[in-house]
């Protein structure tokens, strides 16, 4: 088993996004990428041809992707539904919150919800945070009715407050 800094946690939805791009990669954009370098070559002359090295700098992106993924799916480890809890706040579950900034008084009250994902499948404007945030790192394992004060990449302090832990 790999050591716990190379585990990536992730829900069922999260597993299957990953493994859908990989196979995208894998059958359709690397002979894709392929048939660019053919058609790349078609043109003759490689010292000034901007589309070859355009493909092939393509190509090397797509290849690292790959190999990204391959990788994290070899470290994976998947948050089963019956794992997660409404007791306390863990991967998979969605909280409710009341946010406080200590700095901007007019932000007092502000009722949010985020789930916590794994780092991979965080996507703050669907309000997937990571476990790895500073307000999912501060969220994991408190329950509700307790309040936690992280500091947001912006320097902003806040108090949050759980109202709700579901499912």
């Amino acid at each position: 088993m790999a050591n716990e800094s190379t585990v990536t946690k992730v829900t069922n939805e999260g597993l299957q996004r990953l493994q859908e791009e990989l196979n995208y990669l894998k059958e359709v954009k690397r002979n894709e990428v392929v048939e660019a370098i053919r058609l790349a070559l078609s043109y003759g002359d490689l010292s000034e041809n901007s589309e070859y090295d355009e493909a092939k700098n393509e190509q090397a992106k797509v290849e690292s992707r790959i190999q990204e993924l391959e990788e994290l799916l070899k470290n994976v480890v998947v948050i089963e539904e019956h794992e997660i809890t409404t007791d306390t706040v863990g991967i998979g579950a969605t909280v409710t919150v009341r946010r406080r900034s200590k700095s901007n008084p007019a932000d007092a009250g502000v009722v949010k919800e985020y789930t916590i994902v794994g780092a991979t499948e965080a996507n703050a404007l669907a309000g997937k945070i990571s476990d790895r945030s500073p307000v999912g790192a501060a969220l994991l394992n408190r329950k509700k009715g307790e309040e936690v004060e992280t500091e947001l990449p912006s320097g902003d302090i806040v108090i949050l407050t759980i109202e709700d832990i579901k499912k």
